[in-house]
């Protein structure tokens, strides 16, 4: 595809730190490939010395093999991957760790059923009581908290203190950690160990990260430090699609990214290549009420496509009935069942509707899992 300037300002971008502003379907793929291509072909950077960084295994292979197809498979040593993984990565030097020390989820899931039963807590539902402790304390290591200063927001404190101490001095005991100690641990050994901190320095001279919207305060904190003294930090990402507060995201942190780097280039790749113009118009018309952000003018030159239509209805089996209704109506046009589908905002909504479509004999599949009973008829 040919590049627009935008683009090309972000590709060709040397040293020292850039925010590259990059809307759905604006190529930001593209961009991060080339860039780490153009690193190499036009600056001699040594594959070894860059570090792409993901929120996802998924999201990181893709790059990989992105970024191989572009470059033919000769530019190799170029390191791909998650947070997790390359700070897991810092620590295996360190501490000589492997797979065996990272807790599994069955194993953690046991810890907090002997914690509920220690402390004799009254639960209505387990599950969700084991998701919420797992979900405070992961919150309190992202932000690296300090415990006696944290107010539960679901159990009483004293409560809290005595679940996360006794979820710590399990995993102590079974030379433990899980995905958050990842982060604690690499955080704290950078900070204490300057020869260390040198050493991974002078190994990522240029860091690469994707989804920037997505990260939290400890993350950020060590890439920090990582990026000294050179600062050669590229991040792309769209606060606008910051969605995962309640993983510890803190697009605040993306939002004040030129306050943090004062000499920091920016850059808005603000042509969507994947949308029509109706779904751009209709998306920009919502966000435009969200004051804290950067502000952004998304074009696109596709074609103007269907205006997105809003039904509202009176209970959930209205809605239900509606929805089945409009699916039948597509297959009597000859629309291909593999050609529809439904999202939901959570995972437990979908319940009722394949009930619905069951007892009307129309074949879905789930991309999530969902109760047994429905088991036997999704493929």
């Amino acid at each position: 595809m040919n590049l627009n300037k935008s683009q090309i300002k972000a590709i060709r971008h040397d040293k020292g730190p850039m925010l590259v502003l990059a809307g759905p379907g604006s190529g930001k793929t593209l961009v991060i490939t080339r860039r780490t291509q153009n690193l190499i072909e036009e600056y001699g950077v040594n594959p070894a010395n860059i570090l792409v960084i993901t929120f996802t295994k998924a999201a990181a292979s893709e790059m990989k093999e992105r970024f191989h197809k572009l470059t033919g498979g000769w530019a190799k040593g170029v390191n791909f991957g998650t947070f997790h993984a390359i700070f897991f990565t810092i620590l295996k030097y360190a501490y000589n760790f492997n797979g065996s020390n990272i807790i599994k989820w069955d194993q953690k899931y046991q810890i907090f059923k002997e914690i509920i039963q220690n402390l004799e807590l009254d639960v209505d539902g387990e599950k969700e009581v084991v998701s919420n402790m797992m979900s405070e304390i992961s919150a309190v290591k992202g932000e690296r908290m300090d415990i006696s200063h944290y107010h539960s927001i679901n159990f009483s404190d004293n409560h809290f203190k005595v679940i996360y101490d006794s979820y710590e001095e399990a995993l102590r005991k079974a030379n433990l950690i899980d995905f958050d100690d990842m982060l604690l641990l690499c955080y704290e050994l950078l900070s204490k160990r300057k020869d260390i901190l040198e050493q991974w320095q002078k190994r990522f001279k240029y860091i690469l990260i994707d989804e920037f919207q997505d990260i939290n305060q400890v993350q950020y904190d060590i890439i920090k430090m990582l990026a000294l003294p050179e600062n050669n930090l590229f991040i792309v990402g769209d606060d606008d699609q910051s969605i995962y507060r309640f993983r510890g995201a803190k697009p605040e942190i993306m939002l004040n990214f030129n306050k943090d780097y004062l000499d920091a280039d920016i850059v808005n790749l603000d042509t969507n290549y994947r949308s029509t113009k109706s779904i751009v118009n209709a998306a920009a018309n919502v966000i435009k009420n969200n004051n804290n952000r950067y502000s952004k003018n998304i074009h696109t030159n596709n074609r103007e496509g269907f205006k997105p239509i809003i039904n509202t209805f009176e209970s959930l089996k209205e809605e239900n009935e509606q929805l089945v209704k409009k699916i039948k109506e597509y297959i009597k046009k000859g629309v291909r069942i593999s050609e529809i589908a439904i999202l939901f905002r959570t995972n437990t909504q979908p319940r009722s509707l394949a009930t619905k479509l069951l007892e009307y004999n129309i074949p879905f599949h789930m991309k999530d899992n969902i109760p047994n009973i429905f088991e036997h008829w999704i493929s």
